[in-house]
């Protein structure tokens, strides 16, 4: 009766200890993880997620103000650019990739005006994710991106002008600076 209590007890454990190892594995991220960026982000349908909730997405991320008429016109449609060709080359893949447009503009950029700025420009669907956060949360976001941004006058910004791309992990994989960047590389990364 012993043995048999220690056989049932011994394999009770190592059950136990598959599942934690299990759990570690698919909760733990890199260091190099955007995940652990404690921020709360309100999505442009109202909904506060945290980065971390996206995780097994590849992320495709640039920040913007919606009031911009000058640079963030162009980094928009070089979003869309980088969209339509992943939708054209990564086949059912294209599903596991996110597109942010992070709010430099918290103030402005409400969820309805995120909202209503999204479907205007026909960026409505569950791939296309439009944040805003707070000053603090939005500047240490913006510092792991390597963007910088000041506020110039009561309604426009000078901004840095950067797409990155972040593994499935959170891990930053690429980034390119500037306007009309080189799509090719970026899709590749993101595929």
């Amino acid at each position: 009766m012993k043995t048999l209590y220690f056989i049932l007890l011994s394999l009770l454990l190592l059950n136990c200890n598959n599942h934690k190892s299990n759990t570690a594995t698919t909760d733990s991220f890199s260091d190099l993880s955007v995940y652990h960026l404690p921020a709360i982000w309100t999505t442009q349908n109202g909904d506060n997620i945290e980065l971390k909730d996206l995780k097994g997405n590849v992320l495709v991320v640039v920040m913007i103000y919606t009031s911009c008429k000058t640079a963030c016109p162009i980094l928009i449609k070089d979003m869309r650019e980088i969209r339509k060709r992943v939708d054209e080359q990564a086949g059912d893949k294209r599903k596991q990739v996110k597109y942010l447009l992070v709010s430099i503009d918290p103030e402005t950029d409400t969820p309805e005006h995120l909202k209503a700025f999204a479907k205007e420009r026909q960026m409505d669907d569950e791939q296309w994710l439009f944040l805003r956060s707070n000053e603090e949360q939005t500047r240490e976001f913006a510092a792991v991106l390597a963007v910088n941004y000041k506020q110039i006058s009561p309604v426009d910004f000078s901004h840095s002008n950067i797409i990155s791309v972040f593994n499935k992990k959170g891990e930053l994989v690429s980034q390119q600076e500037g306007l009309g960047i080189d799509y090719d590389k970026t899709v590749e990364e993101t595929i």
